[in-house]
């Protein structure tokens, strides 16, 4: 069953809209065409239940099939577009994206945090380095991107304990930190210096460096981040692109304070 939504619901709580979020949930990159059959078993429904689902969806143009199997279609990109029109931050980053791409030779992104995942929402790629696409909508980890580390470490005390409380810290490489104290130290180390540098915690042979965007308020509503193979060395990384990164959140700041945009 879908576990988007909290155990406990108030009455306000519509479950049969939460059931059909779980339906589109339910196709992944690793799985983008499902039967009726898988769909009833990612989600805990029923077939019957199911098979409402997708058709409804099916008659709505969020998904399409071929009478055997599922698919997403374009369409649902609408959803997210409207997040995105209103949220006016990729517009204001999106030519200093690109410029950091362009100085460092490397892929660069924006992202938001989104209770213990972070949600790219722009992104200049150069090339492909991970093992599994990135686009905008991609959802991670926070924990074990240098995205998710400068916005939770800047965050507020509490979201941050909140945060370390309730996140699984799963081994995705031998790299990953995995004990609770250990990360809340680098979090520390991370708002103390300004910026984060991961080392093949996500994914080995990647290694990324970010740092968070404020607005002008001066609260940290973004992180913008350089990705590169973990073959360049570590100094050597840091001091390619540190300085480019830290001026290219400057700029995105500074792009908010005279645009007006305000980020929710």
């Amino acid at each position: 069953m879908s576990t988007t939504g909290p155990t406990e619901h108030s009455g306000e709580f519509v479950q049969s809209l939460d059931r059909g979020i779980a339906v589109i949930r339910a196709f992944t990159p690793e799985h983008p065409q499902l039967t009726l059959s898988e769909v009833a078993r990612e989600t805990g429904l029923s077939r019957a239940s199911a098979r409402r689902f997708l058709h409804t969806l099916v008659d709505l143009g969020y998904v399409g099939t071929d009478g055997r199997s599922f698919q997403l279609r374009p369409r649902l990109l609408e959803l997210g577009y409207a997040y995105l029109s209103t949220l006016g931050l990729p517009e204001v980053a999106r030519s200093h994206l690109q410029a950091l791409s362009d100085q460092t030779g490397e892929s660069s992104s924006l992202a938001v945090l989104d209770d213990t995942a972070i949600v790219y929402v722009a992104r200049i790629a150069v090339s492909r380095i991970m093992s599994a696409a990135i686009g905008v909508g991609t959802r991670l980890p926070a924990f074990a991107t240098s995205m998710g580390r400068v916005l939770i470490a800047f965050a507020p005390d509490s979201v941050r304990e909140e945060f370390l409380e309730r996140v699984e810290l799963p081994a995705l490489t031998p790299h990953t930190i995995t004990d609770r104290d250990a990360l809340r130290s680098e979090l520390d180390r991370v708002r103390t210096q300004g910026w984060a540098l991961v080392d093949q915690e996500l994914e080995e042979g990647l290694r990324s460096i970010a740092a968070p965007v404020r607005d002008a308020s001066g609260r940290v509503v973004a992180a913008v981040n350089v990705a590169a193979p973990a073959r360049r060395e570590t100094g050597s990384g840091r001091s390619e692109f540190l300085d480019p990164l830290l001026a290219a959140a400057a700029g995105i700041e500074r792009d908010l304070a005279q645009t007006g945009v305000r980020v929710r």
